[in-house]
């Protein structure tokens, strides 16, 4: 189908100007800085950080994009992926009007964000293995529908999402498919960065937060079109992302052997968890996983959750979630948090597993 930015956003998007600052108008790097209003004696910290930071992160998008292969003026970065998923809401949706589509069960700030931003949410579930339904998804599109968004592997179930479904769904919408894939580097799956030149109503979400182990620093990525990623940069805050974090994922990211170290060790973890529940009588299903985690059911989640935090360990009761009845879901721990674990769980009461 076709589509058609200029009428999928919002009119006064179209004639926005954005807030210009001070390293829009200037951005090189010597000089006498007299136009930012910046304490010129530096910072009251060890390090200077009293200059503001470059507003478009140029100098690690450019590492980004050699690692990922897209182009530079094809990447935002945003205060995690949170910002990306707000800032589509405000771009697209007309609050009270328009609507979006999620497919639960899924991460609950597509939810979450529509709230905040007066925007309707259309549910369609996904089968109970946890896959889509795309001829049920394209039918609940009506004329006021911007925004599908589809998590692979999702979250909170870990699978992947069978990759000709998502496609027929891109396919047959004209408006905005958001592929969120935050836990993509857990998965054997091509991330959906690789069709970004065939369909430009499509933009893919990941993050430093999972396999990067940089959750603190809150830098989340959307790959799309260029004219779709202009759009984010018009209407951001100017500094989005602090010169602090930009200047330590960007050494960070530099060698990337450490990541793919700790991506091999969570997998491994991961069946070393898999294969202890399969002995326990008290884990009634393992659903298949591509992610850092695992949703088990039990026969008893509440009462099995209160019990693990009585001993310390957290991990999250899914259990009212849709389609994830008695599931709690565990991320995957160091070995010795693995072995405490798999013993409290060994030593779980009888009367707790009870449903």
């Amino acid at each position: 189908m076709a589509f058609d930015l200029n009428k999928l956003l919002r009119p006064h998007i179209l004639q926005l100007k954005p807030y210009s600052s001070a390293r829009d108008e200037y951005s090189g790097k010597e000089g006498v800085f007299l136009d930012a209003n910046e304490n010129p004696f530096g910072s009251i910290t060890k390090d200077d950080h009293n200059r503001y930071p470059d507003p478009y992160q140029q100098a690690l998008k450019s590492k980004i994009s050699e690692i990922k292969g897209v182009s530079s003026d094809q990447i935002f970065l945003g205060n995690g992926s949170d910002e990306a998923i707000d800032l589509l809401m405000r771009a697209f949706c007309r609050p009270g009007k328009d609507n979006i589509i999620i497919l639960p069960p899924t991460y609950g700030m597509y939810e979450v964000s529509a709230d905040v931003n007066d925007i309707a949410t259309k549910r369609v579930n996904l089968t109970s293995d946890f896959q889509l339904k795309p001829d049920a998804i394209l039918d609940e599109v009506d004329e006021n529908t911007k925004i599908i968004f589809i998590c692979s592997p999702n979250n909170p179930s870990g699978n992947k999402v069978n990759r000709q479904d998502i496609i027929k769904v891109i396919e047959g919408f004209d408006g905005l498919i958001v592929v969120d894939e935050a836990y993509i580097d857990f998965s054997d799956e091509p991330s959906f960065t690789t069709e970004l030149s065939n369909y430009s109503n499509l933009l893919v979400m990941q993050t430093f937060s999972k396999a990067w182990g940089l959750a603190s620093l809150r830098l989340g990525m959307a790959f799309a079109s260029i004219e779709i990623i202009k759009i984010l940069n018009k209407i951001k805050p100017p500094y989005n992302i602090s010169g602090l974090t930009q200047e330590t994922v960007l050494a960070a990211i530099s060698d990337t052997s450490r990541m793919t170290k700790m991506v091999d060790e969570i997998m491994a973890e991961r069946v070393y968890l898999q294969e202890a529940f399969e002995k326990m009588d008290l884990i009634k299903k393992i659903h298949p996983t591509h992610a850092n985690f695992l949703l088990v059911e039990v026969p008893a989640a509440k009462r099995t959750y209160d019990y693990l935090i009585e001993n310390q360990i957290i991990v999250r009761d899914r259990s009212k979630v849709t389609l994830c009845e008695e599931c709690l879901r565990i991320s995957v721990g160091t070995r010795e948090e693995n072995d405490r674990l798999i013993q409290a769980l060994v030593h779980c009461p009888v009367d707790l597993t009870i449903a």
